[in-house]
């Protein structure tokens, strides 16, 4: 048996974050490796007006859970939610679910916390860090607990482009920021916020890099260990295996081709269920509405299959609970020093991947220019999304109906100029740390709890990726894909229309009022004949 599997088997468990993306896969991980596992406390909040109670009734209806439901229908009451905040005193959980946790949990997964890019500097504060600091302190209590491990970024160092699997030191103590935001009024803090933040480009990565310096400080005698995923994209391998390289010989072996894509529920994606990060340009571009970004092509896109991250994340549990490091471990959890792939490759395969596989209702035809100059990006910025969003919201208008094209691309940028820091640039990650553990790997643990990334196509991994959104994200059905050529075809004959409509207007008002512009174009016209006689002749004289 797995060494890893049977460490967690009789364990109790509890997860922060656990309705979020990686949480979900970690819970659903769990109960298929381990479904001895005792029990999985999970900590949750009211949000978005649905009580704690319905948001645990959502995250087991999720399709990531089906692998375990077919097995084990009943898996659902190995998890005890607990109602909680992470910004409240004490986390603001009852004294009796208190006294459960304390007598009873194993290993503590942190993964929640406030991924947005924009989060005001307090409310990101109370959160990511003062969230931890006040589950270390309930931690710190725990009589069986034997790991703790916290969920960070790769990128909580973002401003060194070589990183190694330490803990830096933050330009200020946590709790001279926690005295500060306490009294100081929110406009006040939002106004001198770039100068707290430093060279970090946005509180979510300060905020991440103050947070593992607490972890390194607040710990205690706690085992505890830090994963650093880079930017977490589709599953790779689990909990739905890829095995899309079955579908062209689908294709060409079936004389029906819309059998085929009929077939498609059944080959496995990519799962992802969150619509934000790279999953909304996927999208953005598979519709047609982004048409150029800025961002250097050669750059190193540094996405680690979520599937992998949680593979890595269960490992350093068990191998911080059973080897007990004498220090905290820093896992890099990352692919451009081992595997990497770039942006430039990566716009290739998402435009080549949703021609073949288009998403429905298209705006226009999937088609990017990835650029790094600002002068580029601002001409067709202009003329491929504010120009066609006016005229859209225009005839929207006309039409009666509420103009709103406009606005989407507007956010669109505005999501665009935070990532852009990302796109542009390359790090380093030093994994020596992610390597070891591998060594300590026995090869059904190597099989089972897979993270090495050596062996990742990333064109198979991308086209699952965009495909993954598709069917998960949008719930657009596989067997769609042929009207939803049918449509791209549509566009494609308006363009050749809206093309030919603009040359005749363009001939109309340069050439056919100007002489200066009738004898530039009879010059142009007349070389390209004397061109075509003089290689004919020359064909003729050869033969």
């Amino acid at each position: 048996m797995s060494s890893i599997a049977a460490y967690y088997s009789g364990k109790s468990v509890l997860v922060t974050g656990a309705t979020g993306f990686m949480g979900k896969v970690l819970v659903e991980k769990l109960l298929h490796s381990s479904p001895d596992v005792k029990a999985i406390y999970i900590l949750v909040r009211p949000k978005a007006g649905q009580s704690m109670q319905e948001r645990v009734v959502d995250m087991v209806k999720c399709k990531v859970f089906d692998r375990v439901r077919e097995e084990w229908p009943s898996f659902h009451e190995k998890i005890k939610p607990i109602n909680a905040e992470l910004t409240q005193p004490n986390l603001a959980i009852t004294p009796e679910d208190t006294q459960e946790l304390l007598s009873e949990v194993n290993v503590v997964f942190h993964c929640a916390a406030t991924v947005r890019f924009d989060e005001p500097l307090k409310h990101a504060l109370l959160l990511n860090v003062m969230g931890t600091q006040q589950l270390l302190m309930l931690a710190r209590q725990m009589q069986k607990l034997e790991a703790f491990i916290h969920l960070s970024t790769a990128y909580a160092n973002c401003n060194r482009s070589y990183i190694e699997e330490i803990v830096y030191p933050p330009p200020v103590e946590p709790k001279k920021l926690f005295d500060l935001v306490e009294w100081m009024d929110e406009s006040l803090i939002q106004e001198i916020t770039p100068k707290l933040i430093g060279d970090w480009p946005n509180t979510y990565t300060f905020t991440k890099a103050l947070t593992e310096y607490l972890v390194q400080q607040e710990k205690g005698n706690i085992n505890a260990a830090i994963i650093r995923p880079s930017i977490v994209g589709a599953s790779w391998q689990e909990p739905f295996p890829v095995s899309m390289i079955v579908l062209p010989f689908l294709l060409s072996t079936l004389k029906n081709p819309s059998a085929a894509v009929a077939l498609l529920p059944a080959i496995c994606l990519g799962w992802i269920d969150q619509f934000s990060g790279t999953s909304v340009f996927i999208i953005a571009a598979g519709k047609g509405i982004i048409r150029t970004v800025k961002c250097n092509t050669g750059a190193v896109a540094d996405i680690i299959p979520v599937d992998v991250a949680i593979n890595l994340t269960l490992a350093a549990g068990w191998y911080t609970a059973v080897h007990r490091p004498k220090s905290m471990l820093v896992y890099n959890c990352t692919t451009g020093n081992i595997n990497p792939f770039r942006w430039g490759e990566m716009e290739y395969h998402v435009i080549s991947t949703f021609k073949r596989n288009p998403l429905e209702k298209a705006f226009r035809i999937p088609s990017t220019n990835m650029t790094s100059n600002y002068f580029m990006y601002q001409y067709w910025t202009a003329v491929s999304h504010k120009a066609p969003a006016f005229l859209y919201d225009l005839y929207l208008r006309l039409t009666g109906r509420k103009p709103r094209m406009m606005k989407i691309f507007n956010r669109l940028h505005k999501s665009m100029r935070l990532l852009e820091f990302f796109t542009s640039r390359t790090w380093k990650w030093n994994s020596d740390n992610m390597n070891m553990l591998m060594t300590q790997l026995s090869a059904k643990d190597k099989k089972l709890f897979c993270f090495d990334i050596c062996h990742l196509h990333w064109s198979e991994y991308i086209e699952n990726f965009c495909l993954g959104t598709k069917k998960y994200v949008l719930n657009e059905d596989m067997a769609g894909i042929p009207a939803a050529k049918q449509h791209l075809r549509k566009l494609r004959n308006i363009q050749y229309v809206l093309n030919t409509t603009l040359l005749v207007i363009i001939w109309r008002i340069f050439i056919a009022r100007s002489q200066m512009a009738q004898n530039i174009w009879y010059f142009v016209v007349n070389l390209c004949y004397k061109f075509l006689n003089y290689f004919r002749a020359s064909s003729t004289l050869r033969h």
